[in-house]
């Protein structure tokens, strides 16, 4: 097959996009990504990378740069385009009408995505999230094919368009891993880690509070970009940065790898947004061997406890943060055991070949069609 993925938003190195769908697609199709992060285009094999510049604005990144985006990736005439944000939907009812088969993939519940954008003020976030309900009511129902990042989506979607099933972010396991919790009772500190976007829904502010109490000598692995910028100054000013080691945006593998971690902290914020979704985040922990310290949410809290992987903390109290920290830290044995749990689970449900055969399952259904 002629495959087309579409992105105006994820840079190139998105895991997602690239690493589990472009790259491992591109083995036995021909696969081309259009995107705009201002990298350049590139040829690898079977793909074909073709980006369109960085945008000065977010008006012209969804009017200029998504119609520069249609109408080149037109021209390659793929067997399917999957288009990877909710900006680029309207592109994909052109090119419905040129007779192309076309997925959207849904990565987040937007609507409630869209309750969570501080920057708006709550009567805006509101009439935004009600409209684009909406909108994504008139335009996915025309679609070849809806993929949810979630079974939560799945099931929301599904009422507009049956054609759907859930693709989740599970991670790849890793070749090679430790095996043991290794932590000493002498002066070296214990690592802890948190990778991914960093922002305050996603618990930041609280985590790096959490720090000032927690009893053991430990040391935040944090990874990832500040979102937004100027969070990255609040940050340093809190009393536990001091605790904290900031290593940028990373490989994951070779992260986890050289940080040797004994904590994988989850503590996002109980917004609309995160209530119902799957962090990728968690479930990479569990790949890599780490216990797991997730907020209270109720489905993280039912996934930890099936699988017996990790605890559970209150992610807007700092203090609680800190005693459940400890708490694993004086706990070895049981960390061993939520380290082999974890992993198990990984091997056996959580993990992206499962995934990978579904979404090919989909893609050979839809152009047979």
């Amino acid at each position: 097959m002629k495959i087309a993925y579409l992105t105006s938003v994820h840079p190139r190195t998105d895991t997602r996009v690239y690493e589990k769908m472009c790259k491992k697609m591109s083995k036995k199709n021909e696969v081309y990504l259009f995107c705009a992060d201002g990298l350049g285009n590139e040829i690898k094999k079977n793909l074909s990378i073709y980006d369109f510049g960085k945008s000065n604005s977010r008006f012209e990144r969804i009017w200029n740069k998504c119609n520069i985006i249609y109408d080149k990736s037109l021209k390659i005439n793929a067997d399917i385009y999957h288009l990877h944000d909710p900006e680029l939907i309207r592109i994909g009812l052109k090119l419905i009408k040129k007779g192309k088969k076309v997925i959207f993939d849904s990565h987040e519940d937007v609507s409630q995505q869209i309750l969570d954008k501080r920057y708006l003020d709550p009567i805006s976030r509101f009439v935004i999230s009600k409209c684009y309900s909406l909108y994504e009511n008139f335009s996915l129902k025309k679609f070849n094919g809806i993929i949810a990042a979630t079974p939560y989506i799945r099931n929301k979607l599904k009422k507009i368009n049956s054609n759907i099933i859930d693709v989740c972010n599970y991670p790849t396991i890793p070749r090679t891993i430790g095996t043991n919790i290794k932590h000493s009772n002498n002066s070296n500190p214990i690592n802890i880690c948190y990778i991914g976007t960093i922002s305050k829904t996603r618990g930041i502010i609280n985590l790096i509070k959490s720090l000032e109490l927690v009893q053991h000598n430990v040391v935040l692995n944090l990874a990832g970009y500040f979102s937004p910028k100027l969070l990255e100054k609040e940050a340093k000013c809190l009393v536990g940065w001091k605790k904290v080691k900031w290593h940028g945006f990373v490989n994951k593998h070779k992260f986890f790898k050289k940080t040797n971690n004994i904590i994988g902290m989850v503590n996002l914020l109980k917004t609309p947004n995160h209530i119902n979704s799957l962090p990728t985040k968690m479930f990479e922990y569990m790949s890599h061997k780490i216990p797991v310290l997730a907020s209270n949410i109720p489905l993280w809290k039912k996934i930890i406890k099936s699988d017996n992987c990790g605890i559970t903390c209150n992610p807007e109290d700092p203090s609680d943060i800190a005693k459940k920290i400890d708490y694993l830290i004086n706990n070895k044995i049981l960390m061993t055991k939520f380290s082999k749990n974890g992993y198990r689970a990984c091997v056996n449900k959580y993990n992206w070949e499962f995934e990978y055969k579904k979404l090919i399952n989909f893609y050979k259904k839809i152009y047979e069609n």
